[in-house]
Order: structure tokens, then C-alpha cells, then sequence
């Protein structure tokens, strides 16, 4: 069990206020994004579980994933939602060398901007480290090459397999308020959990009327 908070406290936030870790609003509105694909398990089922309710979504993809799975890539772009960097290989920024790490940026950057280049956005500028893990140096020199660094508010553990479904589910909905950014998982990790989550997050804040938006700078 990881000791990383549910909700990601306060002083965090105020530590590295650079970072994005929600958007401030009055507005019924959360930021539901997806780390680790595209996958090809689970990441059309969560589009089409996401379509199913009007919801619009960040994706964090992982560059030799893109590569490998460029028809599902399209299709979240088919879907209209936001497209973030996660690095090339899932790398941790704790374990790496800064040039390592912006190698491996702005490989996936590359390939991105390559697979993008029928869709006019300006929002091609968003970054999650894996685990969370960024040095203040790496943060550093990827702001000054204008990536919006963005972290979280809530964090399911719908990959943990100690977590219960129930337990994720909870986590999500009891943490979530105006504005957060929701971290989840379209990997095969947490493929079972999502399964079970999602929808219910989505009917759970539906009902309450809240809309799901990508997110954009």
C-alpha cells in the first residue's frame, strides 16, 4: 500500500504552487484524467463508457504505447478529449537524469505533435511525471519550455490490487469537490477496479449534475 494521500493536502499544493492540482471554481466541474495508455484492454472501454455520459477527459500517454497503439490514440482524439505527455517509457523522475527526462518529453512530444497534426488545438502543452516523481530541476526546465506541469487532487488507487473496488469507489467520491483533477488508469493494471468504477463515478456525479471536462489552457 502506497502512503500517498487520497486527497492531496493543502500544504502540498502550497509547496509547489508552479504545479496544477485543480482548478479553482464555484462550477459543478471535475477533471477526470487517465494515466498509462493507450492500452488496448481497457482504453476504448473507458471511451465508450466516458461517451456514454457526455464526458470529456485528460489522457496522460505514455509515448511507446502511442507508437504501438496509434488507431486507439485517434480515437480519443476521434472523441475530442485532452491529450498530456507521460513520458516515453514510464520513467521515474527521482531515478533519472534531467536530459534523460527531457529526452524522453519531447520524444513523446514528437510523437504527439505527429499524430495530432489533423486537429487544431493549443492544448498540446500538458505534463504528468510518472508516480508523481519530478525534481525541482526537471520541473524547472519544463515550464520554461511551457508545459503546464499538471498533478492532482484525488487519486483513486485503481491500480493498487490491495484497494478494493469499493474502496476506489469511495475514494472518488467522497474526495472529489468543484474542480478537482481525478487521477485514474487505463492500463491493465487497474483495468478490473475501472471496470467497476467508473461508470458508478460517472452516474454518481451525473446525478448530483456535474459536467466532465478536459483540460484546457
Amino acid at each position: 500500500m502506497t502512503l500517498t494521500p487520497i486527497k492531496t493536502p493543502l500544504v502540498a499544493k502550497k509547496m509547489f504552487p508552479n504545479y496544477v492540482w485543480d482548478i479553482p471554481t464555484d462550477d459543478k466541474t471535475l477533471y477526470l484524467t487517465f494515466d498509462d495508455g493507450p492500452t488496448p484492454e481497457i482504453t476504448n472501454w473507458v471511451l465508450n463508457t466516458l461517451k456514454s455520459f457526455n464526458a470529456k477527459a485528460t489522457f496522460f500517454c505514455i509515448g511507446k504505447n502511442i507508437e504501438t497503439h496509434r488507431d486507439i490514440f485517434q480515437n480519443i482524439l476521434n472523441d475530442g478529449h485532452a491529450i498530456g505527455n507521460h513520458t516515453y517509457n514510464h520513467v521515474k523522475g527521482w531515478k533519472t537524469k534531467t536530459k534523460d527526462y527531457l529526452f524522453e518529453i519531447d520524444k513523446t512530444q514528437s510523437i504527439i505533435s505527429s499524430q495530432m497534426m489533423d486537429f487544431s488545438s493549443s492544448n498540446m502543452n500538458l505534463f504528468r511525471p510518472p508516480y508523481g516523481q519530478i525534481t525541482p530541476k526537471q520541473g524547472k526546465e519544463l515550464m520554461k519550455l511551457g508545459y503546464k506541469i499538471i498533478m492532482w487532487d484525488v487519486i483513486s488507487f485503481d491500480w493498487d490490487k490491495t484497494v478494493t473496488m469499493e474502496t476506489c469507489l469511495n475514494n472518488v467520491t467522497a474526495k472529489s469537490t468543484n474542480g478537482s483533477i481525478i487521477v485514474f488508469h487505463d492500463s491493465i493494471k487497474a483495468s478490473k477496479n475501472m471496470q467497476y468504477i467508473l461508470p458508478k463515478v460517472l452516474k454518481h456525479f451525473s446525478e448530483k449534475g456535474y459536467n466532465f471536462n478536459p483540460l484546457i489552457f
